[in-house]
């Protein structure tokens, strides 16, 4: 990285295992979190240093929380400062630990005797542990949880806050699950923590998630992990031992990388019937823009001119360039029907209704001749968020913003839900 700017650091906030937080003084409500060379095991009961580890952890949170911020999720990530710090919001921790597991590993088999290495969760399995170094991190209920009445930054944890955490661990696994998956990488498990915002008293995804967060199984492979297990399982720590410890770390932050980079690439072509469609298409185009998928806006009649509406299908299938048709055509849809009766492409009719005839326009979108596969959408924001679902079968990103949106629509009318809730008492 070039040299960073200067940061005015005021006094250390906390210190951790692998981490230290530092106020900034010019930047109120922000911190640094500068990472360590140190990794530690067993609640430090184990603890080496291994040079170069700040910067490998650091890099590899700072791409993780890029692809989950990018994505839509709310985190306490600002952005990476150097080569072993970054930029966050000021928080006040939560102190739980929040595990998600998809494979039976671990500590879970000790504490659940019986149960086969492998086992395979579906749905995801939940615990949460109290951080007590002193008591070894006892695993929690949800009721210890309520019951604690943690106030932070003004914030009290009641069930509200347990279930937005609940649901958010779920869907933050399940993007990184699928972004690991672009590397045929099995995400075994994972251990995350929220924090309470301090300006905005809203619970984010905090601290930081790197190679000692999470269980990595190349191709599904427990012989083939990248993560610290490999630190946990060493019998003798050798400097060769560690020398093969930070070549997995390094192997982890190399690939991080690739997380960011999509793997398809697709776009949206709407057909308007005429000119006057524009402000209904271009609420396609923007709604597109929110999955970051490409968009491209045509004006074409099938009834006046056919062949044209033909040659502009032939154009896009040519240049082989995935494609979903969202067909915009009142009155007498024949867009639609023509352009799904000559292309083995998704057709999407969304028809811009008018108040006087559009309870009888909308069946020449709906009665399709038989042999065609168009879909009707009403709504032009639903019709690219259709369009993005189709996409989101082969690209990792696309997919994971839609997973965000589903996150974020729940937790609105959760919190809409508590609002009203206290207006009611």
């Amino acid at each position: 990285m070039a040299s960073p700017p200067e940061l005015k650091i005021g006094q250390k906030l906390s210190e951790g295992k692998t981490k230290q937080i530092f106020e900034l003084v010019d930047q109120p409500g922000l911190v640094l979190v500068q990472s360590k060379d140190q990794i530690t095991a067993g609640n430090a009961v184990r603890k080496d240093q291994m040079e170069g580890k700040a910067a490998i952890a650091n890099k590899t949170t700072s791409c993780v929380f890029k692809l989950l911020q990018e994505s839509g999720i709310k985190t306490a990530f600002v952005k990476q400062h150097s080569d072993t710090a970054f930029i966050a919001a000021h928080c006040e921790m939560i102190p739980i630990e929040w595990v998600c597991r998809r494979v039976a590993t671990g500590s879970f088999l000790k504490r659940n005797p019986g149960v086969k290495e492998g086992y395979r969760f579906s749905p995801l399995k939940m615990e949460m542990f109290f951080k007590d170094d002193a008591n070894n991190d006892p695993q929690w209920s949800e009721e210890q949880l309520l019951e604690a009445k943690f106030s932070l930054a003004g914030l009290t944890i009641g069930q509200c806050e347990v279930d937005i955490m609940n649901r958010s661990t779920v869907a933050i696994f399940e993007i990184l699950e699928k972004a690991w998956a672009t590397q045929n990488c099995t995400l075994v498990d994972m251990k995350i923590e929220f924090g309470v915002n301090v300006k905005t008293q809203e619970i984010v995804l905090a601290d930081v998630i790197d190679n000692d967060s999470w269980r990595l199984w190349p191709a599904g492979d427990r012989s083939q992990q990248k993560d610290k297990q490999v630190y946990r399982d060493l019998k003798e720590v050798t400097p060769e031992a560690m020398q093969m410890v930070k070549r997995n770390f390094e192997w982890v932050s190399e690939r991080v990388k690739l997380l960011l980079e999509p793997k398809a690439s697709g776009r949206v072509v709407v057909l308007m019937g005429s000119i006057s469609d524009m402000a209904h298409c271009e609420k396609i185009k923007k709604a597109c823009a929110s999955y970051g998928i490409p968009c491209t806006l045509r004006v074409t009649s099938a009834h006046k001119g056919p062949d044209e509406t033909l040659r502009i299908k032939a154009e896009c299938e040519g240049d082989g360039v995935p494609t979903v048709f969202v067909a915009v055509a009142g009155r007498s849809n024949g867009l639609g029907p023509v352009m799904s009766g000559n292309t083995a492409y998704p057709v999407i009719n969304c028809p811009p209704l008018t108040p006087d005839w559009g309870a009888q326009d909308v069946w020449s979108s709906l009665r399709m001749p038989s042999g065609l596969g168009c879909s009707t959408i009403l709504s032009p924001e639903a019709s690219a968020q259709f369009a993005a679902q189709i996409f989101g079968l082969t690209d990792h990103l696309v997919w994971c913003k839609l997973r965000a949106s589903m996150l974020n629509t729940w937790v609105s009318l959760k919190l809409a839900d508590k609002k009203l809730q206290a207006c009611s008492l």
